[in-house]
């Protein structure tokens, strides 16, 4: 499969990776934009049980996730983190068809948050990630650093049997065994809403999973989604009321948003301006509290991960919308959002078009 065939299984991909650089180019070049804070970054990983339910992919096993915190740290010295595992990225160089792109690229992505470093004795809001469908949750680590460094502890799920590739603490990787019912988009959205709802049980329970559970403020929590993560964000908010807000990223809607009053950011590429999406203005006049409906010009469904920047510094010729462009614009603007309704500071950003960010368009249908 090449990531055009992907991108047709996720009924969201625009490009295709032809005419990359050759191997000796490549593995040294992948890097991750640095974290705008001022807060260095640590990170940790999680395995997870959920010995109440079932996998809904493979029924005969009991639900379990790989979930990466990042956080802020006391300091900048450590190891840094490692993008991928070996087996992780030698299964998503495989999507490329391209014997060019060395197996361990994604192993070898440079990031900027510290394994381990100990957390920063500091109160907390909690950002939950979901990524998109296929995607390994650490295709969000952009955002989840640049959280991280402005003083949020990020979750970022990886939602077993939904990724290309999984790693566990054992060395045993899954594979992607829900892509055999890709079209079964509101079992996508159960499924992972009840994940976020069985990791905030962990993280903040009376005995968290994670050392640094206690610093997490259990009444400031947010969520954001990309792709099949976007639209298990509003299926999760209804099922937990925990989440006090959400944003999708090219998520749309797969269920209704009935009753959904808590703020709701929803962000995309053109295609789901007003006139173009009969499914977004549907959950549009479903949502009832804040709301903001933006699009942003060039954009293509994967300007809202780190794939499109990994996949330029492979060789690509950039979009209309650089990955390094799109990764600011989604940085800046889901910032904004759960600084207002997290922080309750004011964010101008979100009120108005800013000269700052001209490809980026307010619509309120």
């Amino acid at each position: 499969m090449n990531l055009r065939s992907l991108l047709a299984v996720t009924a969201v991909m625009t490009v295709s990776l032809g005419g990359v650089a050759t191997a000796s180019e490549t593995a040294a070049r992948l890097e991750l934009p640095r974290p705008t804070g001022v807060l260095p970054v640590g990170t940790t990983t999680l395995h997870l049980r959920d010995e109440s339910r079932a996998d809904p992919w493979m029924p005969t096993e009991r639900r379990e996730l790989m979930v990466s915190i990042w956080y802020p740290a006391k300091t900048s010295a450590g190891t840094p983190s490692q993008y991928l595992t070996s087996k992780e990225s030698e299964l998503l160089v495989a999507l490329l068809e391209n014997p060019s792109v060395p197996k361990d690229s994604f192993a070898e992505t440079k990031t900027y948050s510290k394994v381990d470093s100990p957390p920063l004795g500091l109160r907390a809001p909690l950002v939950v990630l979901s990524p998109g469908f296929m995607m390994p949750r650490n295709t969000m680590t952009s955002l989840a650093e640049d959280l991280a460094s402005h003083g949020y502890v990020v979750a970022g799920i990886g939602h077993n049997y939904e990724s290309v590739a999984t790693t566990f603490p054992d060395g045993h990787t899954t594979e992607c065994v829900a892509c055999a019912e890709s079209s079964d988009r509101p079992k996508i959205a159960r499924g992972r809403a009840a994940d976020v709802s069985f990791v905030l049980d962990r993280l903040i329970g009376p005995n968290p999973a994670w050392g640094g559970g206690r610093l997490i403020d259990p009444s400031r929590i947010a969520m954001a989604g990309f792709s099949a993560g976007g639209f298990s964000v509003a299926p999760a908010m209804l099922a937990d009321s925990r989440i006090g807000a959400g944003v999708s990223l090219e998520g749309g809607f797969v269920v209704p948003a009935a009753g959904l009053n808590r703020p709701y950011l929803m962000m995309g590429e053109p295609d789901k301006e007003p006139e173009n999406s009969a499914d977004w203005r549907r959950g549009w006049t479903e949502l009832a509290g804040w709301k903001r409906w933006l699009t942003v010009d060039g954009a293509q469904h994967y300007s809202f991960s780190d794939m499109v920047l990994l996949a330029e510094q492979l060789g690509l010729e950039p979009d209309v919308l650089t990955g390094a462009r799109g990764i600011q614009i989604t940085r800046a603007y889901v910032g904004a959002f759960v600084d207002r309704h997290l922080r309750g500071w004011p964010e101008p950003l979100l009120n108005q078009p800013s000269t700052r960010f001209s490809e980026v368009h307010h619509w309120a249908p």
